[in-house]
């Protein structure tokens, strides 16, 4: 899961998401996509149907805005430092466990996602599926807030099924949601209401992460005037309830905001299609369009190139929160403000991806984004509360360096500047890859060769947070088990090495 990118759905549902179906919608208009947006409801959409009034284009945008703050409150930078440091009560089997719950719940994901797909694609009707796997988070999200420190093995099991479950029902929320695009918006508009959604999403995260900062977690510690003096609602900071709040904080967030998609996004009729057989179509139709690869082995190779590299990404994603909390032993009030800054950093990637592809192209433009994101990963891991570029040692009793409660050690400081690199890569890397596709895909193969792009991206995620897990227990070291990000990283862009910039020909 990835906020800075939207979750791909598997099969055609995850290509409509996307892009355009139609190949003669050109770059520019996909770049000036704002254009078709929130005008009146007499055009027709990508799919030919009626296109959705402005409020049910906003709803559909919204949706991703109201499921968001579940990746930074709970899967990056609040819940799962404190799940690994005080829930399982040791940061590197913590950092294990955690990359364990990625897997299972990114096998399940993979197994599943390409028949969910073809559903989505043939069945019509979106909505009831979004509707039973929203409220399926809700529920696990809630029920996180009964994960107290130092669990028993029973207690563990449980919060580690809610937290998969709920990563679960994040991702087959995202398939329909994302083949819901393309019939609400005319082909210019798909662009713009699909970064709409992008900039809510990221923009609620951020908020829900700066409410969590002052409601509960400055409070008692700081005497700024703006900071209540106590925590809201008499939440007890020493019982970890502002982290165990992350959950339900979530939870609340996506039942509020999902409220509109449900009253204004218009659904698409059923097609009255039997749904084992819209899985058997689906599956028949990704089955043939992964044979025709041995004749576009440029595409082929590309897509397995970012197989690779997506995968170290999302490990990026994943681990990043539990390892710097557990490296320089951050709690909840500088893990809020880490998260904060980190998300506002990944906004400018965006931009920094769009100018990194128009001035040195799309393969260029992927080795800037994901090489830079492997050497600065491996910079972050020399630093530590004692050392600077592993090399360098310093006095953890030395003075700080600024008035500030927390960041306020030279480690602390350079950690901080190398991670907020990493964000902004991290982002534009996540931009250059599917602009590389659009560069080198056939227009007559387009649809087909963008849903294999959404296939890649779920397919197999769970395996370098399984790699970073197997690394963590081997190695009894979170630095260690980190390197695994590193290695998906590398065989991606070396893999990126045989791939031509060109626009391939259909066969």
């Amino acid at each position: 899961m990835k906020p800075s990118d939207p979750p791909g759905a598997s099969g055609e549902a995850g290509l409509n998401a996307e892009l355009p179906a139609s190949p003669d919608i050109t770059a520019a208009a996909d770049a000036s996509g704002w254009a078709g947006l929130f005008r009146s409801p007499s055009g027709r959409s990508t799919t030919g149907a009626k296109i959705a009034s402005p409020a049910g284009q906003y709803s559909w945008a919204m949706f991703e805005g109201a499921r968001n703050p579940y990746v930074l409150l709970v899967t990056i930078y609040f819940f799962a430092p404190y799940f690994s440091g005080h829930v399982v009560g040791d940061t590197v089997r913590g950092q294990a466990i955690w990359g364990d719950i990625a897997a299972y719940g990114g096998i399940t994901i993979a197994v599943l996602a390409p028949f969910l797909g073809a559903v989505a694609d043939a069945g019509g009707r979106r909505k009831p599926w979004i509707g039973f796997y929203t409220a399926i988070m809700i529920t696990a999200m809630v029920l996180m807030w009964f994960s107290p420190p130092n669990a028993t093995a029973m207690q563990l099991f449980m919060v580690g099924a809610l937290v998969a479950l709920a990563n679960v029902a994040f991702e087959f929320s995202a398939v329909f949601h994302n083949a819901m695009l393309p019939t609400i918006v005319p082909p210019r508009g798909v662009a713009g209401l699909s970064g709409l959604g992008l900039a809510l999403g990221n923009a609620a995260g951020i908020l829900l992460l700066l409410f969590m900062l002052i409601a509960f977690a400055l409070p008692g510690h700081v005497d700024w005037p703006f900071i209540p003096a106590h925590p809201l609602f008499g939440v007890d900071q020493a019982a970890h309830e502002p982290e165990r709040l992350a959950g339900p904080v979530a939870g609340l967030w996506l039942l509020l905001f999902s409220i509109p998609l449900f009253l204004f996004t218009p659904d698409q009729p059923s097609q009255g299609l039997p749904l084992f057989t819209a899985m058997r179509q689906g599956v028949r139709s990704v089955a043939s369009t992964v044979r025709s690869l041995k004749h576009y082995r440029n595409v082929g190779t590309y897509l397995l190139a970012r197989l690779f590299f997506n995968d170290g990404m999302t490990a990026v994603l994943t681990f990043g929160g539990i390892y710097a909390s557990g490296t320089f032993h951050w709690g909840p009030i500088p893990m809020l403000a880490y998260g904060i800054e980190l998300s506002v950093f990944a906004v400018l990637g965006g931009f920094l991806g769009g100018w990194l592809d128009n001035r040195l192209g799309s393969k260029r433009a992927i080795f800037v984004s994901i090489g830079g994101t492997a050497i600065f990963g491996l910079l972050s891991l020399t630093m530590g509360p004692d050392r600077i570029f592993w090399f360098i040692p310093y006095d953890v009793h030395a003075a700080p360096i600024n008035g500030l409660p927390f960041f306020n050690t030279w480690p602390e400081v350079i950690f901080l500047l190398i991670v907020n690199g990493i964000a902004v890569l991290i982002t534009a890397g996540y931009a250059n890859s599917r602009t590389m596709l659009a560069r080198i895909a056939p227009p007559e193969k387009m649809t087909e060769f963008f849903g294999l792009y959404s296939l890649s991206g779920t397919s197999t995620t769970f395996l370098a947070s399984l790699l970073v897990g197997l690394l963590t227990t081997w190695t009894q070291s979170q630095r260690g088990g980190m390197l695994g990000q590193t290695v998906f990283l590398t065989i991606g862009l070396i893999l990126m090495l045989f791939v031509k910039e060109e626009r391939t020909k259909v066969v």
